[in-house]
């Protein structure tokens, strides 16, 4: 009796534990379908979420209803993207303030030959016009770097090999501009600048200008090639000046001026024939509008001259220390509005875009009487 009794009881509990053992397996089987269900509906939504998601330049819609697909250009306020960027990549992020790939100190020389072939070799990048725009990251304003220019070929040469590198690792986005003077008057920088800036914003939509004498190049790239709150004053020790500040208003060499800055002071003037003078009537036309010219260290704004004779037709201007000094008065009158030339030839090569000017000649001297 004890016996048939203990079988049963045995019976019996192998039947519970195989009722739950069979409860577990049906639990953890709704587990894992619930599970796996909730997967598949995530997964679902994301892709769906993701395939209607539009990106943010395209699609949008005009007043009209009229669907249009904009580009960074056409987005007020917006950024320019890459010329290399798809549809569906994201905006480039702004290049940074101090750009990771300068060197510092250059070593700059005129003596080994030097030829616009090996110029178009060594950059690459550079596109016809001489422009160019950083492709990892969005410039934080387009320049426009001008130089005035006659019969000086061989030094364009020299700027435009040490320059495009460095503007590159600067991340700056810019055009090239060589406004040339026609003919044989008297040379007229300050003249072939105001031209510069016209002629650069019918080529392009720029924020900043650089002006640069063609014979000099700097011999830091931590000398950023943008423009500041301030006009700025970018050749500040050059070696012919034994690297010094030749004194306190000197604003010669190379320069910059945002557009509004530009405007604000009417640009240069127009009626400085010959060498000297007009760089301090700049200097006088900032200091009388309010703005203070910003400069950078002294270590860092060293720069290398060509050396070279002076041009022919390029004599002193004997007029420029009284016309300094009628600087309030005739900066109202004599600027980038009152400008006349005539473009005689304009043309787009590799490294540079060469505007070739005719910008009339002097006015006769009074006779002495």
């Amino acid at each position: 009796m004890s016996r048939l009794l203990l079988a049963v009881t045995l019976e019996r509990v192998c039947k519970a534990v195989l009722l739950l053992c069979l409860v577990h397996f049906v639990i953890i089987m709704i587990l894992y379908f619930d599970v796996y269900a909730q997967r598949l509906d995530f997964f679902t939504r994301f892709s769906v979420r993701n395939a209607s998601r539009l990106h943010p330049y395209y699609n949008f819609t005009r007043p009209n209803g009229t669907a249009h697909s904009y580009t960074a250009e056409t987005l007020p306020g917006s950024a320019r993207p890459d010329p290399n960027q798809t549809a569906t990549e994201k905006p480039l992020p702004p290049c940074p303030d101090s750009p990771p790939g300068l060197v510092g100190r250059l070593l700059i020389e005129f003596s080994s030959l030097m030829s616009l072939e090996r110029v178009q070799r060594e950059n690459p990048e550079v596109t016809e016009g001489g422009r160019y725009s950083p492709r990892d990251c969005q410039a934080r304003e387009r320049v426009a770097i001008v130089i005035p220019f006659r019969h000086r070929e061989h030094h364009l040469k020299y700027w435009l090999h040490y320059m495009h590198p460095i503007l590159r690792r600067q991340k700056v986005e810019y055009g090239v501009y060589i406004i040339n003077q026609h003919g044989e008057e008297t040379f007229n920088r300050a003249k072939l600048l105001n031209v510069g800036f016209l002629e650069a914003l019918k080529d392009a939509e720029y924020d900043c200008f650089i002006f640069s004498d063609v014979d000099l190049i700097p011999m830091d790239d931590r000398n950023l090639y943008h423009c500041y709150e301030q006009p700025r004053h970018f050749a500040i020790a050059m070696d012919k000046f034994g690297f010094r500040l030749p004194y306190a208003g000197y604003f010669g060499g190379v320069s910059g001026l945002t557009k509004a800055q530009f405007l604000k002071i009417n640009g240069f003037p127009n009626e400085y024939w010959g060498w000297g003078g007009e760089d301090d009537d700049i200097y006088n036309r900032i200091t009388l509008n309010g703005m203070k010219v910003s400069r950078p260290d002294i270590r860092i704004g060293r720069y290398r001259m060509i050396k070279h004779e002076r041009d022919k037709h390029n004599e002193p201007n004997p007029q420029r220390f009284t016309k300094i000094q009628n600087t309030k008065v005739t900066m109202k009158k004599d600027g980038i509005h009152t400008l006349h030339y005539q473009v005689v030839h304009f043309s787009k090569f590799p490294m540079y875009t060469n505007i070739t000017v005719d910008i009339g000649k002097p006015p006769p001297r009074p006779a002495r009487g």
